[in-house]
């Protein structure tokens, strides 16, 4: 046996992803059988979006490079409408669904998505805003997100916390590496209550 395959045996007896697994993969803190399934759910959307076309509601968490997905999403919408591209940018509408199914329509302009779990504090579905968290609640899963690209000079945005999204819990590196975009949260609050918080959006719950 090659030193590779025991290590790849060493790891699945230990129930951990192999390095050379890790490799090919996106960033992850999931144990082994977690990461199984989120695979598996991976696979089962890469197979829906090449033999019936492009999901209603993308599964971000899904995706090997997410940032590739929106920078696509801007692109494609400013050769459709004659946009300069470095001029336009994403903003965000958390939407009143909770789950994928809800969703029965893509939306006109932008996308939906999901896969996004809010830390530092909590969603209020009812009044579509940031609440504090939840007494021993660390991590909420936010409802369907939309994505809409925009021409920068026309966003106007009031009561709007900036919220990095990250790949996972350990947010990112001196580097900036783990930053996928920036997410739009309404608030009644000051901004610096949640910055305080540390309030942040991951893809991927531990």
């Amino acid at each position: 046996m090659s030193t590779e395959l025991d290590e790849v045996a060493r790891a699945l007896f230990n129930g951990q992803i192999p390095a050379i697994w890790r490799k090919l993969a996106p960033d992850t803190l999931k144990s082994l059988g977690n990461w199984m399934i989120h695979f598996k759910r991976r696979f089962d959307q890469y197979k829906f979006w090449v033999e019936k076309g492009e999901p209603t509601v993308m599964w971000l968490s899904g995706l090997q490079i997410p940032e590739s997905y929106l920078t696509a999403l801007v692109q494609a919408t400013c050769r459709k409408n004659g946009w300069p591209l470095d001029r336009s940018t994403l903003y965000t509408q958390v939407t009143q669904y909770s789950s994928e199914e809800e969703v029965k329509e893509k939306p006109g302009q932008g996308c939906f998505v999901s896969g996004l779990y809010l830390e530092g504090a909590d969603w209020d579905l009812e009044n579509s805003c940031l609440v504090r968290s939840t007494p021993k609640v660390l991590v909420v899963q936010l409802p369907i997100l939309k994505v809409i690209p925009i021409e920068s000079h026309r966003l106007k945005l009031q009561n709007t916390l900036r919220t990095p999204v990250y790949t996972t819990s350990m947010r990112r590196n001196a580097m900036g590496v783990g930053l996928v975009f920036e997410a739009d949260l309404f608030t009644t609050k000051h901004i610096s209550h949640w910055v305080l918080q540390g309030v942040c959006l991951c893809l991927n719950s531990d």
